[in-house]
Order: structure tokens, then sequence, then C-alpha cells
């Protein structure tokens, strides 16, 4: 029920809102917008009009323009920090007209909807928990059936005194009406268009829009061809158009008045968010039917899939950039280099290494992302003169200076910068301007990748957008503003990702990433995902895509992500996350940064100081001290410090989990879950199929970079080539699934670069002719680098630094090696923890051990696919070799792994130094080698 205050308060608050002395009753009309109805001029028009400007005076800085206030449900309102013994009103106008400053009446509204206070129900304060404490507000019954019309205009909250004088006024976030006003939206089958024999249907959701209309353009013409008002559902929110014929090859776009806060009635003219293609730089959506014959390479439909993924625990992955892979490779047409079609010469370098590694034992290659980003030209773009930049010194700040004065307009980015989900990327197409050839050469880039026996993975972005607001790369924001993106307390888009984040919590952008998933695994036989930023979602949105997916392609596709647990989510803020320590039990993977942190050494944003003093268990913490180690007043920290990484490596290599036991070096047996790292437990897995090993990958420095730096610098370069190795080995026997960054295994370099995400061609090339890491070829951008350079300058002029192609060929063989180990036993693969806790069992553990060497055994004993009775792993770090006396393992007849005693076998030193005594249980290791012995 309404309060009831005096009529002749109504009144006078009424007769300020709406302009009107005479007014007693407030309207509940709409007015419409100021501009009219679009003409086709308004198809080649800006991509933004203001039809009816916020008055000047409602922008001063007295003018409520956060949105301070939450939509809870269609209902109900909080407002933290207001007064809840205040007068309450919600003034809606639809031309954006209110004012409503402080110590006068409001005015310029349609009308004002008097507010009561009321007590939230327990479900709505736990989903809003992140809400500062406030009154909560109610609008009457009566006043329910206008909201849907009110919420396609402005809407103010405002707090009067007696007299109808404004306290205080703020803004809406309304992504809580809307999820409750338009449930039904969830299940619209059809967004985006659709074009069928007879007919092409157009639908967009825009509940907040006051008109939506559609621009046609033929094929490949600029201006429009025809304009048709949209109709809009009044159940969903959705606008429709239907033309009474097959429009593919057409492109469109649509002109959406909507009123934005703090600019007023605009009209937006907006791309599809659902786009399937593009046209260049993604001016307009194409329009294309995906089974189209036209639009499937020859024996689309009979090219299985590879099938040696059986778990999630099978896969082997190689993260790969499309246009590292070629753009360099001259055995590649140069009009396919850097393109989706440089897959489809099986006889290029490029693909004669990744046939070799598929036939090791890799099984599948994450591309980074491919769907339509938003700031590579996708037609005239350039490159700087890689020749003209290798007459520099290789030490010289001369190659990143030419490189980042053309990033506006080069080839390069890594893409985390989304512009439309569900289309690929047109400047890794042969021609951007036709949205047909992007998909026809992505498909046949999956098909080839198929073909090698290769399953393709995509890196998708849904946790953030690149822009958001009126910003011209802006979609989503231009359509249903403030809805898509997730809103701080003042009703600002976070930007905790470092870029404009989304709102998977909302329904239609849960949706959104759902459908587009759906999408690239049935249409683009897609087989995994890799989610950037995982932990900005909503665990329950993952699950529900992962069911999706798989119904939709009747087989299991593998999904994986960041799980990092921080910004304005950060510990189940506002929902439970799809974090690390929250999707145990999903089957979801999460990258681990344990063994990651560990191995390498400090953490992912270390400073030059701490690069240099937190040394890691594979490059010389305490055991082979770099001498820039910080001076600490607790005696043996050192020591103690390699024994605690060597409890994290050994946390790796039993896949994280959680309830695995094991001795630690206090000589405690502990649940991983009980061993700490950084404040949180170390083991967070509930199956070993939940958690992602690596060592590397496009992130921060390479593994070569970084141990240039915290190796000492007299270790050799054939010692560094084998510390890379010994980081290779620590996923490939590590149970869970393994992730290799693509060149890791032929010693990449960025030239220390800690993030290459626009650094060009020339910090991000691979050599598939093996005879260069790219070392030693110009200090990396300064922007995130500036402080490294004084570390970095001396050791990029040392020659001494440089591996040698035999360096090179020797850790690719090693890699090779190590892959077939792990694929040629289900021991390295096993998928339940119980397995995991019941076949595992680590040696030299406790506060007797050698840090420096970790041993696992595992029984194979009744384990499909095992190979062996027994498998015995040892991995040393350290640059002499160890002899270990494993008592437990007395009398066990273990030989060398037949791979190390392969004629090919890139180490000879297991073969040729390594010794296993079984009537002592004696094992020696090499220096700096991993190793596998089995029994039968």
């Amino acid at each position: 029920m309404h309060p009831n205050p005096k009529p002749s308060l109504v009144g006078r608050l009424c007769a300020a809102a709406l302009g009107t002395a005479a007014a007693l009753v407030c309207s509940t009309a709409l007015a419409a917008a100021a501009g009219g109805a679009a003409t086709r001029d308004s198809c080649n028009a800006d991509f933004q009009t203001v039809l009816s400007p916020v008055p000047a005076e409602a922008l001063g800085t007295a003018a409520p323009t956060d949105a301070r206030a939450v939509w809870l449900n269609r209902q109900l309102i909080r407002w933290p920090g207001a007064d809840a013994q205040a007068r309450f009103w919600l003034l809606h106008s639809a031309r954006g007209q209110i004012v409503a400053l402080p110590g006068q009446a409001p005015r310029g509204a349609d009308g004002a909807i008097p507010l009561q206070t009321r007590s939230e129900p327990e479900e709505l304060r736990a989903r809003y928990k992140w809400l500062g404490a406030g009154p909560t507000l109610t609008l009457g019954s009566a006043d329910l059936p206008r909201l849907p019309q009110l919420h396609r205009g402005q809407l103010l909250l405002v707090q009067t005194d007696t007299e109808g004088r404004v306290q205080q006024a703020t803004a809406l976030q309304a992504a809580g009406a809307l999820d409750d006003l338009y449930a039904r939206a969830e299940q619209l089958p059809d967004l985006g268009a659709t074009p069928r024999a007879a007919h092409t249907r157009f639908v967009l959701w825009a509940p907040t829009a006051q008109r939506v209309a559609l621009c046609l353009h033929a094929p490949r013409e600029g201006r429009a061809q025809r304009l048709m008002p949209m109709v809009r559902q009044a159940a969903t929110g959705a606008w429709t158009a239907q033309l009474p014929q097959d429009l593919s090859g057409h492109t469109y776009t649509y002109l959406v008045d909507v009123f934005v806060r703090g600019v007023g009635v605009v009209r937006n003219r907006v791309t599809d968010p659902y786009a399937l293609s593009l046209n260049t730089n993604s001016q307009r959506t194409w329009i294309g039917r995906l089974d189209h014959p036209s639009l499937q390479p020859a024996g689309w439909q009979t090219t299985p899939h590879p099938q040696r993924v059986q778990a999630s625990t099978d896969q082997v992955i190689y993260e790969l950039h499309v246009r590292d892979f070629s753009v360099g490779d001259a055995t590649v047409p140069a009009a396919h280099q850097g393109k989706y079609l440089a897959f489809t010469h099986a006889g290029s370098n490029g693909m004669k290494h990744l046939q070799a590694l598929a036939a090791a034992g890799l099984t599948d290659v994450h591309l980074l992302p491919v769907f339509d980003l938003a700031t590579v030209p996708e037609a005239g773009c350039t490159t700087p003169d890689p020749v003209a930049l290798a007459r520099h010194a290789p030490d010289s700040d001369a190659q990143q200076a030419a490189v980042m004065a053309a990033t506006a307009g080069d080839c390069y980015n890594w893409g985390y910068d989304p512009l439309h989900f569900t289309a690929p990327e047109g400047s890794f197409a042969t021609d951007a301007e036709d949205g047909a050839t992007r998909v026809l050469e992505f498909r046949r880039m999956v098909q080839a990748l198929h073909a090698a026996g290769l399953r393709v993975g995509m890196d998708v972005v849904y946790n953030h957008t690149s822009a958001s607001g009126q910003n011209q790369r802006s979609v989503l924001d231009r359509i249903v503003p403030g809805y898509y993106q997730r809103l701080n307390a003042k009703g600002q888009v976070e930007t905790s990702t470092c870029c404009d984040n989304t709102a998977t919590e909302h329904r239609m952008m849960a949706k959104l990433m759902i459908d587009s998933a759906v999408v690239w695994a049935r249409e683009h036989r897609i087989d995994s995902f890799r989610f950037d930023l995982m932990g900005h979602q909503p665990r329950a949105a993952m699950e529900r895509l992962q069911q999706a997916v798989n119904r939709a392609t009747g087989r299991t596709i593998h999904l994986l992500g960041e799980g990092w647990n921080f910004g304005e989510i950060a510990g189940g803020a506002r929902f439970v996350q799809a974090s690390q320590l929250s999707l145990n039990g999903s089957g979801i993977g999460s990258f681990s940064d344990r063994t990651r942190d560990a191995a390498r050494g400090g953490g992912c944003c270390d400073n030059p100081e701490q690069t240099l003093q937190r040394q890691g268990w594979l490059n010389g913490l305490h055991f082979d001290p770099n001498g820039h180690a910080a001076p600490s007043a607790v005696p043996g920290a050192s020591a103690r410090d390699l024994l605690r990484a060597a409890d994290l490596v050994r946390v790796g290599l039993a896949g994280t989990l959680r309830s695995y036991r094991m001795t630690t070096h206090d000589g405690q047996e502990r649940a991983l879950a009980d061993i700490d790292y950084a404040g949180q437990p170390a083991g967070f897995a509930s199956q070993p199929g939940e958690v992602v090993n690596y060592v590397e990958n496009h992130d921060n420095q390479t593994l070569f970079d970084i141990h240039t730096l915290k190796l000492p610098l007299a270790t050799s370069r054939e010692d560094r080539a084998r510390v890379q190795v010994l980081g290779l080995a620590l996923t490939a026997f590590s149970q869970g699934v393994a992730y290799f960054h693509a060149g890791v295994d032929i010693l990449r370099s960025k030239n220390g670069d800690r993030n290459s995400y626009d650094s060009g061609d020339w910090f991000n090339r691979l050599d598939w002719t093996y005879q260069d890491n790219f070392w030693g070829t110009g200090l990396p951008p300064k922007g995130e680098n500036a402080g490294f350079w004084p570390l970095l300058k001396p050791r990029l002029a040392d020659p001494a630094l440089k591996p040698a192609p035999a360096d090179i060929a020797f850790t690719r063989d090693a890699f090779r090696d190590l892959l077939k180990i792990r694929a040629g036993s289900t021991l390295l693969r096993l998928r339940s923890a119980s397995e995991v806790q019941r076949r595992l069992r680590f040696h030299n553990t406790g506060p007797g051990q050698e840090p420096t060497v970790v041993v696992g055994q595992l029984d194979g004993r009744g384990l499909p696919g095992a190979g062996f009775a027994e498998l015995l792993y040892a991995v040393n770090t350290a640059p002499q070799a160890h002899t270990l006396v494993l008592t437990a393992l007395r009398g066990r007849a273990y030989r060398l792994h037949p791979v190390h005693q392969a004629p090919g076998a890139a180490d000879p030193r297991p073969a040729a130094q390594a010794r296993w005594d079984a009537a002592t249980g004696t094992l020696q290791v090499p220096a700096r080698t991993a190793l596998v012995y089995v029994s039968d």
C-alpha cells in the first residue's frame, strides 16, 4: 500500500514534477521522445545522435548523475545511505528532462510515484549482500503495470522534505527490475538475424528502448538500402522485424532510441550483439546461415573430431596465437601468413611442428582470441619493417620505440578486447569485407587442425567488453544502457578486469555468453574453451553453459579458465564465483598458480628487485644463489623456503587436490588443503580434471626470459635449456590438465616483455626453423618494462645467454619425449582423486629430504592403459647429480622408460648416468635431469 500523505503535499510535488501548477494527479502517460521517427539518412549518420539532451543544469555538480539506488526486482528498490524516515518519490520523464536540485522542487518530470518503505525478503537480502545498508522502497501494486513503459525513459529517485523540496536524488540501477520483468526473454531462441528460404527474421533484446529500426544494406554497399521500424514484444522486451526474402549476404545495423543517463534520449546506430560475422572493422552485421553448404569446407561434416581425449585429464594443450603461428613462416604463402588459412598448409614448417607434437601426444591447440576484437584494423594494418629493426643493437631501445609508435594501426593484438563475442575476427581472414569469408576460412583452420589429429580450443573473454557507455566501440551498453556491465555502488562500470566488466550474473548477459559458446561448439566444431578471468563469472552460469554446449553437440566440451579471485566479486561478494576455491566438484578446470610460482619463483607481478631476489625451485632458490637474495635476520630462511617450494611442487604433481595427503617438509602428514599458499589452501580441486598445470603461458615473462633474470649469470646455455625442460617435465608429470605455451619447447623469448599483448610481431615471434629464439633483439616495450631495462640491458647484450640452434633442438626434442611418456600411460592422467591417493606416493620427503629432487611412484596394477605395473619419476633441479636411498622401494625391478632408451632419445643423461640399484633402493639422478623408470 502507498503511504497516505496530505493531498496538498502530493499536489505540490506533482505540480513541481510536471511543471503544471494545477496538477493534483501525476501523469501516467509516456511522452514521445524528441527527434521523431528515423529516416533512411539516419542509417548513414554518426554512431550516435542526441535527440533530447539532459538539461544543462541537471548536469551540474549537484546533479544526481550517479545511480546509487538499485532495483532488487520489479517492485523493490534499495537506496543505500538514504534516510528511512524520509519521503520518497520515483520521478519519470520520457525525454529525460528531470531537474532535481537540492533545496528546490523537482521539475521537468512527466509524473511522480510515491514510494513506501518495507522489509526485504531473505532471498533478496542474500542476493544483494554486496549493497550497502539503506531503506527498501516499494511501489504500490497499482503502479506495477506502468513500469515496463516507464523503464523506457528516465527514472529518478528523490528524497524530499515536507514541502516537496529535494533533499537528495539519484538515478537507479535497473538490471534487477529488467531481469524480473522480462524473465521470459531468457528463453528467446532466435536473437540476431535468422535467414530462411522465404524470409529473414531479426530479433533484438532492447527492453528500455523507445524505438528500434532496422537499417538494411546490400552486399558490400555502404549506404542503407532500406529502413524498417521494428515491433516491440511486451512479454520479452525484444524488438522484431521480418522481411519476405532470404537476405543472406546483406548487412545491417540497428537504430536504437534509448535514454542514456547523463546524456538524454539518444539514437544509437549499433551492430547486433548476436552477430555471426561482420564486414570490415565491424561496421555492419552480416546475415547468413551457418549451415549453408557454401560456408562448409569440403569434408566439413565428415572430418572427425580427434578422439584421444576421453576425460579432462587426457588434455595436453598448446596455447597459440593465430598471427604468431605463421606471420614469420616463409613456407606459408605470403597471402596466408598470419591468417586462418596458414593452418591449411600441411607442409609448412609450422604445421610440421604441430604434427610432430600431435604424434608425440599433444591433444589440443588453444587459440588466443579469435572472436571479433576491437583494436586491430581489419584492412590496411601495418607492421614495422623487420629488416630495419634487425639493424639495431641487441640491447637497443630503438626496436621497441618503432613498434610502439605503430601500435595504433599495426596488425597485432592478443585480442582480449571483445567487440562481438560470436563472430570470427576479420584481421585473420583474407577478405574482411565479406562476412562469409571469415566464417569459411575459420572453419578451414579448424578442419585442418582436426585433420592433423588436434582438437581446437578457444580463448573466450566474456568477463568484459572493450568499451561501454556511448563509446563507438560499445555495443551492449548502447542498446540496454547500464544492464550488461557490472556497476559499482555509484552506478559506474567496474573495471577490475582492466577493461569494462560485464555482469554475467544478469540473465541476458549470461544468456549471451551461453548462446555464444553453443554457436562456437556446435556450428564451428570447437572442442574446448579457456575462459579469461573466469572467476569474475558465477559458477552457476558456467555450469549452465557446460550443460548447454554438451547438449547442443552431443559430446563433452571441456571447460577451463582463470579462476583468480580478485576485484569487486572477490570472496563471493556478489555470487558464488567460478574461481579456484569455489569450482570444486564442478568438473571445470582452473589454472593453478601453486606450482607455477614455486617453480619459477616469486609471483606474477614482482618488481625488478623482487624478481631477482625471489628465485624458484627451478632456477636456484637456496641451492644455486644468483647473488641477489634479500638479507634475512632468520637463520636458514632460504633453506626452509626451498623445502616449502618443494612441497608446492609436489602439490602440483598430485593434482592440487584438496583431499590428497602427503608428508610435508616438517614431517607431518597433511591434506593439500591444509598446506598454506599465500594464505589460501594449496589444494583446491576436488578432482584432477579441475586443475590446469602450467609454468608458462602468454601472460608474464616466458620461462626462458624469467630464467635469464633469476639463474646465476654464469649458468651455461646448455644448462639453461635443461632448466627449461625441467619446467616442462613438472607439467607433463602432474595429475590434471597439462597446458603449454606455444614456443616454450623452443626456448621462446620475448626479450623480457612482461605483457606482450600489444608488442607487435617483433616481440612475439616464433621460428619454426629452430635457428633463433629471438633473445637479444632489443629492449621490450617501455610501458610495463621500463623498470626492468637496467637488468635486461646487459643480459640482452651478452652473447653467452643466447641459445644456439643445438640448445633449441635439445629442448624441442626433450619436450616431445615428455609428451610421449605422458601419452603412453594413464598413470600420468588419473581421472579421480581417489585414484591419485591410491596410486601416487612421494618419496624423499620430510625434514631429511634432498629438496632439489622430487620423486613420485605410481602403481599401475589394475589400471586400464597404465602400460606398466609401476612408474617412478624423478626430477633433479640441482646443477649436480644426487643419489637417494629409497628404502621403501628396495627389491623393485625398475628399468629405464623405453622413451629414454630409444635411439632418438633427446637427453643422453638418463641412459648414460642414471642408476637404479634394486638391492639397496638407491636411485642416482643426473644433474638437471627429469627421468622415468618403469616395471612390468
